[in-house]
């Protein structure tokens, strides 16, 4: 049913990078919420009514923001489509995580009332009339957002769209909602409990923590993440798979909204290879990355006298003492000046986020062992971060 959906009203729907492609994806997403909320919401309201289940008409509602969501995303995902201009150079690609947000806070406010709702029920607790018929409905429902959770999840993984993901655990929430609902309805048969405030208590909790998490994830994106480790992993065989290329560092990714991204990254040359040569190299490095994985790189070149005998012994023995200290460090950009009474090792260090140690701290062990070895040796050390997820 999904494939199908796609391939009648999504054209070229396999080049999910160009924005009129991803606003139609978007449109479909939530023309399609935004029938099946309301057709939900019409059903619900009317089993509450004849049922007095607070459960259920709190579930109506909650259909009904799921529809006033779709909308909110139908014009987000319009702006997000819209093409880089003078004012936002690098596009509105970020829409889509503002309209993640804008559907979580219609989440809390349903999980909030939902909440007031039902301590009411606990406190002044109504009777719930059973109807078979309200049962089948209800449960005919629930597979109703089972395949729109399905649906919303296939297409943000497929375009990766953070707002549609946000709206399938949405869709996910309503099942355990509504699944809370036809408890409520079933038990109140055999019991003068409060079961139809308890359960709705339950819904409300879980609602509220559905939102947190769509909150939290899509503030991350708005932040700065680190880059995705496979992300990662394709750029740096990219890059080394040419023989011109000794290494990489300094590897930095911004993100500017699903399939716009722009980075950055040194890599290490022969210094005795010819510059036009590994320039011409570094162009078509870039190239690729543009052309496979959609980042606008650019590639610093960092020279590398790899045939100094003394440079590579004294780099070797700053990789084995930084290593001793902590297993995740690593150096680049190593070079040494010689002077008549001390020998500068002047290198650049990359320290771990969760490191304990601190830049001076990690300074004083490491001029320590190296004191061990050789009095005249003194370090000039620049601390980085790495910028990337291990």
């Amino acid at each position: 049913m999904t494939k199908l959906l796609i391939g009648l009203f999504v054209k070229d729907h396999e080049n999910i990078n160009d924005d009129h492609v991803r606003w139609s994806y978007g449109m479909l997403s939530s023309l399609v919420g935004i029938a099946s909320n309301i057709c939900l919401f019409l059903v619900k309201f009317i089993m509450g009514l004849i049922s007095n289940s607070i459960a259920i008409t709190s579930d109506a509602f909650n259909n009904l923001s799921d529809c006033v969501s779709c909308i909110i995303s139908l014009f987000g995902y319009r702006l997000a489509s819209k093409p880089a201009d003078k004012d936002h150079p690098f596009g509105h690609g970020r829409m889509e995580y503002v309209v993640s947000i804008i559907i979580s806070f219609f989440i809390f406010m349903v999980g909030v009332e939902l909440l007031k709702s039902s301590f009411g029920k606990i406190l002044a607790p109504e009777p719930v009339a059973f109807n078979i018929v309200v049962l089948i409905i209800m449960i005919i429902t629930v597979l109703v957002k089972v395949w729109m959770f399905t649906f919303n999840r296939y297409l943000g993984k497929k375009i990766n769209n953070s707002a549609m993901v946000a709206t399938s655990k949405d869709s996910l929430n309503d099942c355990v909602a509504t699944s809370v609902a036809i408890l409520s309805l079933i038990f109140s048969n055999y019991t003068t409990l409060p079961i139809d405030g308890i359960m709705g208590l339950f819904v409300s909790l879980f609602i509220l923590y559905s939102g947190y998490g769509i909150v939290k994830e899509t503030l991350d994106d708005l932040l700065g993440k680190p880059a995705d480790s496979k992300i990662v992993g394709q750029i740096h065989d990219l890059i080394m798979a040419d023989p011109h290329i000794i290494g990489i560092h300094d590897l930095i990714i911004h993100d500017y909204g699903p399939g716009k991204a722009i980075g950055s990254c040194h890599v290490e040359v022969n210094a005795h290879d010819s510059f036009i040569a590994v320039h011409d190299v570094v162009d078509e490095i870039e190239k690729k990355i543009q052309e496979e994985l959609h980042i606008m790189m650019t590639l610093h070149m960092d020279p590398v006298d790899t045939d100094d005998e003394l440079t590579n012994h004294y780099k070797q023995m700053i990789m084995d003492i930084v290593r001793s200290i902590d297993e995740h460090l690593s150096i680049h950009d190593f070079r040494i000046v010689s002077g008549p009474t001390h020998i500068n090792l002047i290198f650049d260090c990359v320290v771990p986020f969760d490191s304990n140690l601190s830049d001076d701290k990690l300074k004083m062990l490491i001029d320590e062992k190296l004191d061990d070895q050789d009095p005249k040796l003194f370090t000039v050390i620049t601390f980085d971060r790495n910028y990337c997820m291990d």
